[in-house]
């Protein structure tokens, strides 16, 4: 799908399901269209109704009863090809097998496995369903290195998104009364970030002076254990713990009865997360219950490339973190289940000799290079979900490796979503 760009789609019968927060699918279709792709997209509540408004079929059943309604649209309409955001949500859990029992082929979107500048596209699923190799034998040679334009700050635009999607998905939920959301939908989801506002405020305060310290005084003393969103299917479906909270436990635990005297365990909170979690009363029972109070630290906001370059060692359950820590030359070691974890990369051994060992596992840099670049040609698609690139023409705003000769300018966009009368199952 990434090597030949958009002409994998030329001619083809494509089916959307459900999207990223905003109007990407609709631009994509703008894309699909412009290389002669048939184009279907199912809304599965309102939220995807308000950003693709037009010529879809607006699924109103219950979880239940979709496998089968998704295996009579496959056959229906003739699908080639599913595109989806996200192979772990409720409503796309049943879509690899009931697509693989029809002959049709999957293209899984996710963010980016290479951060910034990249979002993630790959046939049969991603993160721990990905079949990309992991082992070094693959990556003997380099790929062709590729040629990419920065996105810039996209958090204003996802959350604009994020606020429009979630309010129509609330107004709207009358008209979906059986769509069961990964995530909380409604007026008291909005909490959540008011709170995050405020306690990035109350850390810059409270936690002031804390990044002078880590890259002084406790420069290449402290191993760095940076968590993850507590809803993020990579935890939920990929790790080895009971949620964040069985990570925190089983890390401290390791720490206290194997990590060497003097070195310091500093975990930092996801800044996604800053308003749905706290942890530090869990993090303060264990380090006085294991009898390390001193040795451990809670962080929040702290520039992340600054920590991992005075850091002694990572350990992750699986986030791309994983991966900065590799370019930084950093030993990592990942309890989840992750594509970059592989010998030569990461310490393969047990969690108890990592902090003993880590010094001497540093990861292979020409390996990580080549590996590197293998990922980005083969998954990664230069661009963002929620600001286009404006080095494109592409109505998606998305740097394909090849790209068509005619293609839609955005400003079409809206004359192209267009296709058939809206459709109800």
């Amino acid at each position: 799908m990434i090597s030949e760009g958009m002409r994998a789609f030329a001619g083809r019968r494509v089916l959307l399901l459900q999207g990223p927060v905003g109007p990407f699918f609709a631009r994509l279709t703008a894309d699909l269209r412009s290389v002669g792709a048939t184009v279907h997209k199912v809304n599965f509540n309102a939220g995807d109704w308000f950003f693709y408004r037009t010529g879809a079929v607006n699924y109103r059943g219950t979880t239940e009863q979709w496998p089968a309604a998704f295996d009579q649209i496959l056959h229906e309409l003739g699908i080639e090809i599913v595109l989806l955001f996200g192979d772990c949500r409720p409503i796309h859990e049943c879509v690899r097998e009931v697509a693989a029992r029809a002959g049709v082929e999957l293209g899984v979107f996710e963010e980016g496995y290479v951060r910034p500048d990249f979002i993630t596209l790959e046939r049969f699923g991603v993160n721990g369903f990905s079949q990309f190799p992991r082992t070094p034998a693959a990556y003997k040679t380099a790929a062709t290195p590729l040629r990419t334009h920065a996105v810039g700050d996209t958090y204003w635009f996802m959350a604009r998104y994020a606020a429009f999607y979630y309010v129509a998905a609330w107004l709207g939920r009358w008209l979906f009364p059986h769509y069961e959301h990964h995530r909380p939908i409604g007026a008291t989801a909005l909490w959540p970030w008011v709170r995050s506002a405020w306690r990035k405020l109350w850390f810059q305060w409270t936690e002031r002076g804390t990044t002078a310290r880590l890259s002084g005084e406790l420069s290449g003393r402290y191993f760095l254990a940076p968590l993850q969103v507590f809803n993020d299917a990579q935890v939920e479906v990929h790790a080895n713990f009971q949620g964040i909270e069985g990570f925190i436990q089983a890390t401290m635990d390791s720490f206290a009865k194997h990590a060497p005297s003097g070195t310091v365990l500093v975990f930092k909170h996801h800044p996604m997360d800053r308003g749905h979690r706290d942890y530090q009363a869990l993090i303060d029972h264990m380090a006085q219950l294991y009898g390390i109070r001193g040795r451990v630290h809670y962080i929040h906001d702290q520039h992340l490339p600054t920590l991992l370059r005075h850091a002694r060692g990572v350990v992750v359950i699986n986030s791309t973190t994983g991966m900065s820590a590799l370019h930084h030359g950093l030993p990592t070691y990942v309890t989840g289940t992750a594509l970059y974890d592989m010998p030569g990369l990461t310490y393969q051994g047990e969690l108890d000799e990592f902090w003993l060992q880590a010094s001497a596992h540093q990861p292979d840099h020409a390996l990580f290079n080549r590996y590197r670049k293998h990922l980005i040609a083969a998954t990664q698609i230069n661009g963002s979900f929620y600001k286009p690139l404006s080095q494109t023409i592409t109505t998606s705003g998305l740097a394909w490796t090849t790209r068509p000769a005619t293609l839609v300018p955005f400003s079409r966009r809206a004359r192209q979503v267009a296709q058939t009368a809206p459709a109800e199952i």
